[in-house]
């Protein structure tokens, strides 16, 4: 029996000799996908609407540098990045108009998207200027919607970049939850609150079982925002914001980089 201790020594080396150079080869793997090219799609939640620094060259679009896939491209140096997120998109306008970057040749792909579609913007307009039962009555519209028509929607938008992009990671992003719920807040009723935030998991949750039926991660920022929605004292989005109505809703600068970011770099 003494002469197996050399052997099983020997052995145990040479696994853990094995497991590093493994562990190094796939550091080295993912690293080198990171310097892949990446396209960055979607709505205004992608393009940094609310962010600022916008890209003068994307106009209406507003892309900004603010916005997490720009600044995940400035940390990681793709050897090529496509901004073709536009504020306002729909599902529709993704497929028509955002996806010539991509190719087989993609390495990462991002994007969010579905709630325009949705009427998110009409259901926080209804909510801010009218009673809370008008509110309850357009989000269970929009609902409706989010439950039986955006799912096939969604298969539009994912099939066709699978299509394009077949050997890419595609990081879904969904949205944050809007508002701090249980605390004295100027503005809308507990109630409206409430039935937003309700709405936006529900929104979450389709889009999550969609990408994940085709193998796409889905990128769920809620847990980066909690202590940082509407009301939190410390919001890292928008509230209604007069001045700029625009950026009413949208995810702050601190948003993108401590919410947005972390996530995708996660994802990546």
């Amino acid at each position: 029996m003494r002469h197996l201790r050399p052997i099983t020594f020997l052995g145990s080396l040479l696994l853990a000799v094995v497991a590093a150079l493994t562990g190094t080869a796939a550091a080295q793997a993912a690293e080198q996908a990171a310097r892949g090219p990446y396209v960055a799609l979607g709505d205004s939640y992608s393009s940094g609407v609310g962010a600022g620094n916008y890209i003068s060259s994307s106009g209406d679009c507003k892309r900004s540098t603010n916005a997490y896939p720009y600044l995940w491209a400035g940390l990681n140096s793709p050897s090529s990045f496509s901004f073709t997120a536009c504020s306002g998109a729909r599902t529709g306008d993704v497929v028509a108009g955002q996806l010539s970057p991509l190719n087989s040749g993609t390495s990462l792909v991002s994007i969010s998207v579905g709630g325009n579609d949705a009427g998110f913007a009409d259901v926080m307009t209804t909510c801010v200027t009218s009673s809370d039962s008008t509110c309850l009555d357009r989000i269970n519209t929009a609902r409706a919607y989010v439950s039986s028509t955006l799912p096939g929607k969604l298969d539009t938008v994912y099939s066709a970049i699978r299509s394009k992009a077949p050997n890419a990671r595609v990081a879904v992003f969904g949205y944050p939850r809007f508002y701090k719920l249980g605390s004295v807040c100027i503005g809308l009723s507990e109630t409206k609150r409430k039935a937003i935030n309700d709405a936006a998991d529900l929104l979450n949750s389709v889009i999550s079982q969609r990408a994940g039926a085709y193998g796409y991660v889905f990128a769920d920022v809620r847990g980066m925002f909690t202590g940082h929605e509407i009301c939190s004292g410390n919001s890292w989005l928008h509230s209604v914001d007069w001045t700029n109505i625009g950026n009413s809703y949208h995810p702050k600068a601190v948003g993108h980089s401590s919410g947005y970011l972390p996530v995708l770099s996660s994802v990546d």
